[in-house]
Protein backbone atom coordinates (compact mmCIF):
# COMPACT_ATOMS: atom_id res chain seq x y z
CA UNK A 1 0.00 0.00 0.00
CA UNK A 2 1.32 3.46 -0.77
CA UNK A 3 1.29 6.53 1.38
CA UNK A 4 -1.71 8.72 0.74
CA UNK A 5 -2.85 12.09 1.97
CA UNK A 6 -6.59 12.60 1.83
CA UNK A 7 -8.38 15.68 0.58
CA UNK A 8 -11.22 17.48 2.37
CA UNK A 9 -13.89 15.07 1.21
CA UNK A 10 -15.33 12.16 3.16
CA UNK A 11 -14.47 8.67 2.10
CA UNK A 12 -16.93 5.83 2.34
CA UNK A 13 -16.91 4.58 5.92
CA UNK A 14 -13.83 6.52 6.93
CA UNK A 15 -12.62 9.74 8.45
CA UNK A 16 -10.97 12.18 6.06
CA UNK A 17 -9.04 15.43 6.33
CA UNK A 18 -11.43 18.21 7.30
CA UNK A 19 -13.77 15.89 9.21
CA UNK A 20 -14.23 16.11 12.97
CA UNK A 21 -12.30 13.35 14.69
CA UNK A 22 -14.69 10.87 16.28
CA UNK A 23 -14.37 10.86 20.06
CA UNK A 24 -13.66 7.60 21.84
CA UNK A 25 -12.52 6.17 25.11
CA UNK A 26 -10.02 3.32 25.52
CA UNK A 27 -7.66 1.98 28.16
CA UNK A 28 -3.96 2.69 28.17
CA UNK A 29 -1.23 0.16 29.01
CA UNK A 30 -1.83 0.74 32.74
CA UNK A 31 -5.54 0.02 32.33
CA UNK A 32 -6.52 3.68 32.82
CA UNK A 33 -9.35 5.09 30.69
CA UNK A 34 -8.28 7.72 28.14
CA UNK A 35 -10.77 9.91 26.21
CA UNK A 36 -9.63 11.60 23.01
CA UNK A 37 -11.63 14.78 23.64
CA UNK A 38 -9.86 15.24 27.00
CA UNK A 39 -6.44 14.92 25.36
CA UNK A 40 -7.39 17.48 22.70
CA UNK A 41 -8.01 20.13 25.37
CA UNK A 42 -4.25 20.51 25.83
CA UNK A 43 -2.65 19.46 22.53
CA UNK A 44 -3.05 18.39 18.99
CA UNK A 45 -3.02 14.59 18.79
CA UNK A 46 -1.16 12.32 16.41
CA UNK A 47 -3.19 9.11 16.47
CA UNK A 48 -1.48 6.17 14.81
CA UNK A 49 -3.17 2.83 14.22
CA UNK A 50 -0.76 -0.05 13.90
CA UNK A 51 -1.32 -3.78 13.40
CA UNK A 52 0.53 -5.52 16.23
CA UNK A 53 2.95 -5.03 19.11
CA UNK A 54 6.42 -6.47 18.50
CA UNK A 55 6.08 -7.07 14.76
CA UNK A 56 9.07 -5.81 12.77
CA UNK A 57 7.38 -2.92 10.94
CA UNK A 58 5.25 -1.90 13.96
CA UNK A 59 8.33 -1.80 16.18
CA UNK A 60 10.13 0.34 13.60
CA UNK A 61 7.15 2.71 13.46
CA UNK A 62 6.80 2.98 17.23
CA UNK A 63 10.54 3.58 17.60
CA UNK A 64 10.44 6.25 14.88
CA UNK A 65 7.70 8.05 16.84
CA UNK A 66 9.82 7.60 19.99
CA UNK A 67 12.92 9.01 18.31
CA UNK A 68 10.96 12.07 17.14
CA UNK A 69 8.92 12.42 20.34
CA UNK A 70 10.64 15.67 21.36
CA UNK A 71 9.81 17.22 17.97
CA UNK A 72 6.15 16.25 18.45
CA UNK A 73 5.98 17.74 21.94
CA UNK A 74 7.70 20.94 20.73
CA UNK A 75 5.06 21.10 17.98
CA UNK A 76 2.36 20.92 20.67
CA UNK A 77 1.19 17.40 19.86
CA UNK A 78 0.63 14.27 21.87
CA UNK A 79 1.38 10.94 20.20
CA UNK A 80 -1.02 8.03 20.81
CA UNK A 81 -0.71 4.54 19.32
CA UNK A 82 -3.67 2.17 18.96
CA UNK A 83 -3.76 -1.56 18.22
CA UNK A 84 -5.74 -4.63 19.21
CA UNK A 85 -3.11 -5.59 21.77
CA UNK A 86 -4.23 -5.83 25.38
CA UNK A 87 -2.88 -3.79 28.27
CA UNK A 88 -0.24 -6.43 29.11
CA UNK A 89 1.20 -6.66 25.60
CA UNK A 90 1.23 -2.85 25.37
CA UNK A 91 3.08 -2.59 28.71
CA UNK A 92 5.75 -5.05 27.58
CA UNK A 93 6.06 -3.42 24.13
CA UNK A 94 6.36 0.08 25.61
CA UNK A 95 8.91 -0.97 28.24
CA UNK A 96 11.02 -3.01 25.82
CA UNK A 97 11.21 -0.11 23.34
CA UNK A 98 11.22 2.78 25.85
CA UNK A 99 8.09 4.34 24.32
CA UNK A 100 7.23 7.65 26.00
CA UNK A 101 3.70 7.91 24.58
CA UNK A 102 0.37 6.24 25.24
CA UNK A 103 -0.58 2.92 23.70
CA UNK A 104 -4.32 2.26 23.73
CA UNK A 105 -6.09 -1.05 23.47
CA UNK A 106 -8.74 -1.52 20.79
CA UNK A 107 -9.30 -5.23 21.44
CA UNK A 108 -12.65 -5.41 19.63
CA UNK A 109 -11.59 -3.13 16.75
CA UNK A 110 -14.35 -0.59 17.49
CA UNK A 111 -12.07 2.48 17.28
CA UNK A 112 -10.45 1.19 14.10
CA UNK A 113 -13.93 0.77 12.63
CA UNK A 114 -15.02 4.21 13.88
CA UNK A 115 -12.12 5.77 11.96
CA UNK A 116 -12.58 3.56 8.90
CA UNK A 117 -9.15 1.95 9.14
CA UNK A 118 -9.43 -1.02 6.83
CA UNK A 119 -7.61 -4.33 6.91
CA UNK A 120 -5.29 -5.32 4.09
CA UNK A 121 -6.46 -8.47 2.33
CA UNK A 122 -9.12 -8.68 5.03
CA UNK A 123 -6.53 -10.03 7.47
CA UNK A 124 -3.80 -7.51 8.36
CA UNK A 125 -5.04 -4.47 10.29
CA UNK A 126 -4.17 -1.30 8.40
CA UNK A 127 -1.52 1.23 9.37
CA UNK A 128 -3.02 4.73 9.31
CA UNK A 129 -1.99 7.94 11.08
CA UNK A 130 -4.33 10.86 11.76
CA UNK A 131 -3.18 14.32 12.81
CA UNK A 132 -5.95 16.01 14.79
CA UNK A 133 -5.71 19.70 15.67
CA UNK A 134 -6.72 21.20 19.02
CA UNK A 135 -10.19 21.93 17.67
CA UNK A 136 -10.74 18.23 17.01
CA UNK A 137 -10.49 18.45 13.22
CA UNK A 138 -8.49 15.89 11.23
CA UNK A 139 -5.76 17.84 9.46
CA UNK A 140 -3.74 14.95 8.08
CA UNK A 141 -4.28 11.30 7.19
CA UNK A 142 -1.49 9.00 6.05
CA UNK A 143 -1.79 5.38 5.03
CA UNK A 144 1.18 3.12 4.31
CA UNK A 145 1.41 -0.46 5.50
CA UNK A 146 5.15 -0.96 4.99
CA UNK A 147 6.55 2.59 5.00
CA UNK A 148 6.20 3.08 8.74
CA UNK A 149 8.73 5.90 9.11
CA UNK A 150 6.88 8.03 6.54
CA UNK A 151 4.04 8.32 9.07
CA UNK A 152 6.35 10.27 11.37
CA UNK A 153 7.66 12.50 8.59
CA UNK A 154 4.19 13.28 7.24
CA UNK A 155 2.74 13.92 10.71
CA UNK A 156 5.51 16.39 11.57
CA UNK A 157 5.05 18.19 8.22
CA UNK A 158 1.32 18.50 8.93
CA UNK A 159 1.98 19.91 12.41
CA UNK A 160 4.41 22.45 10.93
CA UNK A 161 1.78 23.47 8.37
CA UNK A 162 -0.80 23.94 11.16
CA UNK A 163 1.69 26.10 13.10
CA UNK A 164 2.45 28.17 9.98
CA UNK A 165 -1.28 28.73 9.37
CA UNK A 166 -1.78 29.81 12.98
CA UNK A 167 1.14 32.25 12.75
CA UNK A 168 -0.14 33.98 9.61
Amino acid sequence: MTQRSETNTSTKGGVSVGNPAPDFSATDAAGEPIRLSERLKNNAVVLFFYPKDDSVVCTAEACAFRDSYEAFTKAGAEVIGISRGDDGTHQRFAAKNRLPFLLLSDADGAIRKLYGVRSVLGVIPGRVTFVIDGEGVVRGKFEALLESQKHVIEALQTLRRIADEAAS
